[in-house]
């Protein structure tokens, strides 16, 4: 008995219809399933890139999930990203959430969400050091922001949330 009848007696369905279902429901798990790709990394690999930028605009904002003004301003940040696609800015979100939470909490989150912008987990412990290398404004409060363009020499820092069309009005005000 050939194998596409051995399946049609078994399934009582042919074996290229199948195939196919199985195939297109398949890849829809996966692309609905598939979770942001978050790096976790240090403010040394952070700055590194930051400085190593060009004329790339970044857009840094430092949140975390059980933050409330962190999570009603993101779309802010989203919309940011979308709209800069194609352009010298790009939008990172650093989450200040625990490593051990990635999977857990940040990773569910970002795809309840639906966060396409570029999200890094920062993994530093002692802030007291490595806050102030981000600002020496920044007293530790959630979300703040940095707005960096090596080539430009610009550094801005913003603490505090932004409310709509905020983030464009301080961007056009750097000249970035």
């Amino acid at each position: 008995m050939e194998l596409h009848d051995y399946y049609m007696r078994i399934t009582g369905r042919p074996l290229f219809k199948s195939a196919v279902i199985t195939a297109v429901f398949g890849f829809l798990f996966i692309a609905n399933g598939t979770a942001q790709n978050v790096p976790v990394i240090g403010l040394d690999q952070l700055e590194k890139r930051l400085e190593n930028g060009g004329d790339t605009t970044y857009i840094v904002n430092f949140w975390a999930t059980w933050c409330g003004p962190c999570v009603k301003e993101l779309p802010y940040f989203e919309n940011l990203h979308v709209n800069s696609q194609g352009t010298n800015r790009k939008v990172l979100l650093v989450t200040l959430d625990f490593v051990s939470q990635l999977d857990s909490k940040v990773i569910p989150f970002l795809k309840e969400k639906q966060i396409q912008s570029e999200v890094l987990l920062m993994d530093e412990d002692k802030p007291n050091k490595w806050i102030p290398r981000v600002s020496e404004e920044w007293t530790g409060a959630l979300p703040a922001t940095i707005f960096v363009n090596a080539q430009k020499k610009t550094r801005h820092f913003h603490e505090g949330s932004f409310a709509e069309g905020d983030l464009e009005k301080v961007l056009s005000e750097l000249g970035l």
